[in-house]
């Protein structure tokens, strides 16, 4: 027996609503991202393929101009601009919501004056401190991720007494600060952060309960799409294999989150999880005990 979804999770103001968890297509603009480096690098081709995205059904575009894979180097913020910006201003052009994905209020601020509805902050506000106050001032969603430093030391950071109570005792100051810097609590959405400074046994523990995140009181979004830890489920010890073999795996995550009452899923192949994202919110409208029809 299929047990019953959690109800739709809460809107945030100002992004889509459809009543179900959302669904957010990557577009990496970058040479080094572990799972598409290169492959939307020139403009043209990011933004054809956020395009294609969309028409399958995202509700959100994710843009990042920096990669965050374990030991990559931070490009100089006028390379991430110039990554981003171009591709942010024509898909907001041609009706997409797009997101953001940088650490730096100056990106931020430029990506927002092109289009950008959503800022996604993977350092929840600790790589650039003037993040969180610029984004009270452009009053618009952000992501606050947990966090515990760059990719190039961060796994050496993936310690915890007790990842899921841990996280969330991070999480908690982080969002506090958000609110403080005038940020309106309706607007904060908190990620765990599967992978950064996270081993494999970590996140499946913060998988296994996200209903301790949830208790934090945001919505929850969900990042991941063929990461490391799922290659190591299904025997690639030493991540070799394809990125793209991992989409199964990462649409099956994407279903329980959804199913967990996760507000958004973050996903590199969109089809399969629209598909399962509207599956979820059908089961959950269904009314417990009702007659077999």
């Amino acid at each position: 027996m299929l047990s019953r979804p959690t109800p739709e999770p809460a809107a945030v103001p100002g992004l889509p609503a459809p009543g179900r968890c959302l669904v957010m297509g990557v577009v990496n603009v970058t040479p080094d991202s572990f799972s598409d480096g290169g492959q939307w690098l020139e403009p043209e081709q990011a933004v054809a393929h956020g395009l294609e995205l969309v028409e399958q059904g995202a509700d959100l575009v994710d843009i990042g101009g920096e990669s965050t894979r374990p030991g990559a180097q931070r490009p100089p913020v006028e390379e991430e601009l110039r990554r981003v910006l171009p591709v942010v201003r024509r898909l907001s052009d041609a009706g997409a919501v797009v997101s953001i994905d940088t650490m730096r209020a100056e990106v931020a601020v430029a990506a927002v004056e092109a289009g950008a509805q959503l800022v996604n902050d993977v350092s929840g506000g600790l790589g650039d401190p003037a993040m969180l106050a610029t984004v009270a001032d452009l009053e618009v969603p952000y992501v606050l991720m947990h966090w515990r430093g760059h990719s190039d030391r961060m796994q050496q950071r993936a310690e915890y007494a007790d990842v899921v109570a841990d996280v969330v005792s991070e999480l908690r100051p982080r969002l506090q600060a958000a609110l403080a810097a005038g940020i309106d609590s309706d607007r904060v959405i908190l990620d765990p952060g599967l992978g950064f400074a996270k081993t494999a046994e970590h996140n499946w523990a913060l998988l296994a309960n996200l209903d301790a995140v949830h208790a934090l009181g945001r919505p929850v979004l969900l990042a991941a799409s063929r990461k490391r830890f799922l290659a190591r489920l299904l025997g690639d010890a030493d991540n070799t294999r394809d990125p793209s073999s991992l989409d199964a795996a990462s649409a099956a995550v994407s279903t329980l989150a959804a199913a967990a009452g996760v507000w958004c899923v973050r996903v590199h192949v969109v089809p399969a999880v629209v598909d399962a994202v509207r599956v979820v919110a059908r089961l959950a409208a269904e009314p417990v005990g009702s007659a077999a029809r």
